[in-house]
């Protein structure tokens, strides 16, 4: 994140996207039924933080899933593991893909099939253990020198997590040598993956030049060069077996089969603000741009090799300085000088239609939630078909009543659509206001066009996608099954032709694109920001007297934070973000539980136990965003738990002492939307550094054009760039490049330091 620290790097994003990812030649059961039900699970190191559906009866799985993630931890491997679903026993564990951090930019950015690796506890250590080890020299009772070693286990860190959950870790300490194996443990430490052992074993070694009378002893001469020192991590708990046996697929790599990955990785170097004001100020002066063509924005449309890199940040910085809409007025205006023909307006995938998807998936979350959201949970938990072809129709369908079926789903929804236009976002509201007007003023003859414009955008790019592809959209966990896929589709298609030429259509359309009943160009509804499942511990006492922790359903808004025991449920405890004083991480060990942290408001504070490590920065941030701008908020905190009467950080025995620790400085937020300004900055600059090249062309293109009046020669020069005014595209170039510069200096300066310092061994 950002900061007004010193130079540092933020954590870096990391985003994976499988829009293809699936499995092939997986090994087949022994016998006659050799289907399985697999699903892949997606690791940080031996930590699980996402897991896909499971696709059944298959060798090769079609996963089709995406997941965006930011990396709040050091790391050493990001890991792919396939399983077979077994419903009474452990699932078992066909193979895995395991790309180390050093790695991943090497595959970065392409589809890749993997060939999946045989598991075994050797490839699953993960930690690290803090030993001291001394040699003592000891002289017997019966006058013989003895080599006395001693071994002291301190401590052990980074244990993997086992089903999310610490484990209960012991270690043995073991001396081997050709004629001894003498073997050592702990205690066994509860719930922690950073355990403290703290304890102290001796061993008595011999050298063969120590003895004075041979038959003493009754073992044979050793050397105790020859001796090892072995040490072994255990859990002790029932959530995991030892290591040698876990419930694996043992064969050869070739047997296991492959897996199709596309992974994306960056990493940023975020600085202070202060550096990034030439390049923001430059940005977002392009809405105001004559021709638009020739803004910093655009320009970083043109020169990035695929557009969506520039649309994503870019976006959101946009949107964040409420600069979108004029933005994407003029480029879609743009768009319209190139379209003959009024009946494929906003069709194609240009640098206007790619920011208004980006925007609609940002702001229009909320309300696809309100809109589809029940729907589409009752099509995807029903199992009623709806095929109607003929020739995928299965056996003891009947094409009938799946009529009846499709004819039910899409007349619900669509009536649904069609009544939700005071739910449409003002933002999205604007800019249909503004398509609608432009699309009038360059087809006038054309009455329906007004209509299309914005129909293309609300039906075709935005319900229609969501409905097809609703885990996208975060209105389901996972992809569809494959029934379910075919009929989302089947309504997908039928909501994009009804959105087309359907009769209560233009009454919606109207509603969602005039500003006469929205009178601000912010977002002042309710947006929906996260929702999922985590542990909370009891605000009151069991009968026990012991307070526990809860499985609930969370869901989180611009106004309120709230949990239920199911989703859907009726909000069992509500926090006002209005209220909320604070959030931040809680000490393991509060409650010897990792991933924990604490929302503190004016009343107790609510701690919370998210599944992973990715999930719990994930909440920690978007929660500090949503109530960064609230009054009264605190200057400190304490780290750990109230208890027994009083706080384990500080010992401080009234619950109402001041907080002994600074709280976490945050970046500044808008208070609706999950922006950080400087970070898109920062993306923003590395695609401008990686784009130089290109960007060098378009500037000598701007030469060409300018110098040179007469018939266009060469069109290789500059046909692949959109520029009208060479003039001033030439100037804005020269201002992009003259800020590059600058910023490339600190980046520079921070990349020798952090190369210099980061030594192995090194804090």
């Amino acid at each position: 994140m950002a900061s007004h620290a010193p130079l540092h790097t933020a954590p870096p994003f990391f985003l994976i996207f499988v829009p293809t990812g699936e499995a092939k030649n997986l090994l087949p059961y022994l016998g006659p039924n050799k289907m399985r039900d697999c699903f892949c699970t997606i690791n940080l190191d031996q930590e699980e933080v996402y897991r896909t559906q499971v696709v059944e009866k298959s060798l090769s799985p079609f996963f089709s899933e995406e997941f965006y993630f930011e990396i709040p931890r050091t790391f050493q491997y990001l890991s792919f593991y396939v399983y077979d679903k077994n419903v009474l026993q452990r699932d078992l564990r066909i193979g895995k893909v395991a790309i180390k951090k050093e790695d991943l930019c090497n595959h970065s950015g392409r589809e890749t099939w993997f060939s999946l690796q045989p598991i075994d506890s050797n490839s699953e250590v993960q930690g690290k253990v803090h030993l001291e080890l001394k040699l003592n020299e000891l002289i017997t009772e019966n006058g013989t020198v003895c080599q006395q070693l001693v071994v002291h286990v301190k401590a052990c860190h980074g244990l993997p997590l086992i089903n999310g959950q610490s484990c209960d870790p012991y270690a043995t300490v073991s001396l081997v040598g050709p004629s001894r194996n003498d073997q050592k443990k702990t205690k066994v430490k509860k719930k922690t993956s950073n355990p403290q052992f703290n304890e102290i074993f001796y061993f008595e070694v011999t050298r063969s030049s120590s003895y004075t009378r041979k038959s003493q002893f009754q073992v044979e001469e050793e050397d105790i060069e020859k001796l090892e020192i072995r040490i072994d991590l255990w859990n002790n708990g029932n959530l995991v077996q030892d290591p040698g046996k876990k419930t694996n697929i043992s064969s050869k790599t070739d047997d296991l089969g492959s897996l199709r990955l596309n992974i994306c990785y960056t990493e940023d170097y975020v600085l202070p603000s202060e550096y990034y004001g030439p390049l923001k100020t430059l940005l977002l002066k392009s809405p105001d741009v004559q021709p638009i063509s020739a803004s910093s924005a655009y320009i970083l449309g043109e020169i990035c090799r695929d557009k969506n890199d520039a649309v994503l940040p870019l976006v959101r910085l946009l949107l964040h300085h409420d600069k979108l809409v004029p933005f994407a007025t003029a480029v879609a205006e743009l768009d319209l000088k190139d379209t003959q023909d009024a009946n494929t307006i906003f069709r194609g995938n240009s640098l206007a239609t790619r920011c208004l998807d980006e925007m609609m998936k940002i702001v229009g979350r909320h309300y696809l939630k309100v809109t589809l959201k029940p729907i589409l949970d009752e099509i995807c938990e029903s199992s009623k078909s709806c095929e109607i072809d003929p020739i995928k129709l299965k056996e003891g369908d009947n094409v009938e009543n799946n009529k009846e079926n499709l004819r039910y789903y899409v007349d619900k929804l669509f009536s649904t659509i069609v009544k939700s236009s005071m739910s449409c976002p003002t933002v999205m509201c604007d800019i249909f206001y503004s398509l609608r007007q432009m699309a009038t003023q360059r087809f006038p003859n054309d009455p329906h066009v007004q209509y299309s414009a914005v129909s293309s955008f609300v039906f075709l790019r935005f319900f229609a996608v969501a409905v097809v592809s609703p885990h996208t959209f975060h209105l389901r966990l996972h992809h569809p099954d494959p029934q379910t896929v075919r009929t989302l589709t089947l309504i997908s298609k039928t909501i994009q032709t009804l959105g087309s030429w359907g009769r209560s259509v233009p009454k919606f359309l109207d509603e969602i694109s005039s500003t006469e009943t929205k009178v601000s160009s912010g977002t002042s509804e309710p947006v929906h920001l996260k929702e999922g499942e985590m542990y909370k511990r009891a605000q009151g006492r069991t009968r026990i007297g012991k307070k526990n922790f809860k499985k609930r359903w969370f869901c989180l808004t611009s106004r309120e934070l709230t949990y239920h025991k199911q989703p859907g449920k009726d909000a069992i405890y509500t926090i006002p973000v209005k209220n909320i004083l604070a959030v931040e991480k809680l000490e393991e060990s509060s409650f010897n539980k990792k991933n924990m942290f604490q929302v503190i408001h004016t009343e107790k504070p609510l701690y919370v136990q998210a599944n992973n490590c990715v999930e719990a920065n994930e909440w920690i941030d978007v929660l500090c965003r949503v109530s960064r701008c609230n009054q009264n908020r605190l200057s400190s905190y304490h780290p750990s738990a109230y208890l027994n009467g009083n706080w384990l950080c500080c010992l401080e025995t009234s619950e109402n002492a001041l907080g002994c620790k600074p709280c976490t400085a945050g970046v500044p937020a808008d208070i609706q939307i999950d922006i950080d300004e400087d970070r898109e900055t920062e993306r923003i600059y590395s695609l401008f550094t990686l784009s130089l090249l290109k960007l060098q062309k378009m500037e000598e293109a701007c030469g060409t054009i300018a110098v040179y009046q007469g018939p266009q020669k060469e069109p290789d020069d500059y046909s692949n760039f959109v520029i009208e005014d060479s003039v001033t595209t030439f100037k804005t170039i020269q201002q992009i490049k003259s800020v590059v510069e600058k910023l490339d200096e600190p980046h520079e300066k921070y990349r020798k330091k952090r190369s210099s310092s980061a030594k192995y061994g090194s804090k």
